[in-house]
């Protein structure tokens, strides 16, 4: 298992062939490019069956005190890629905690200059769980992505 298995040299999501089944896609939506840290997030967000565009994995989030800049992660292939790609929408799908935000923050200045357009994830309360339970920054991004009812 462990020769058969490699990188996507598109994605860089874990794959046993390359390009992976994703990028090889011909249904998926490749206007729309997901930024994920891990190659585990790709599984959460595919199982929702919400999103049909494309996927591009990180790695890995910044981390200044662990020692993880951008030269760690695969910002880089991300960069080339847009350069190649028809991508008109990247989504920032980083971890709602301060090196995912971090990291958001930082390829929302990388990619603006780009023309592309940099969106997030809507943050908020996951469903079945209680007001006042959730703490002051969930709430408050719970407001900001808040949408108008069908």
């Amino acid at each position: 298992m462990k020769q058969k298995v490699s990188f996507c040299s598109v994605c860089q999501n874990i794959t046993d062939a390359d390009p992976c089944a994703i990028c090889r896609s011909e249904t998926r939506d490749r206007s729309m490019l997901c930024i994920v840290e891990e190659p585990l997030d790709i599984i959460a967000l595919e199982r929702t069956r919400g999103f049909r565009g494309l996927y591009h994995v990180l790695h890995g989030a910044l981390s200044p005190v662990e020692g993880i800049g951008p030269d760690e992660l695969k910002i880089g292939e991300l960069l080339a890629r847009l350069q190649r790609d028809e991508v008109k929408e990247v989504i920032l799908a980083t971890n709602p905690n301060v090196e995912g935000e971090t990291t958001a923050i930082y390829l929302t200045r990388l990619l603006r200059p780009l023309g592309v357009q940099v969106t997030q994830i809507a943050r908020g309360l996951p469903v079945g769980g209680d007001l006042e339970y959730a703490d002051e920054v969930t709430l408050a991004r719970a407001i900001e992505g808040r949408r108008e009812m069908p």
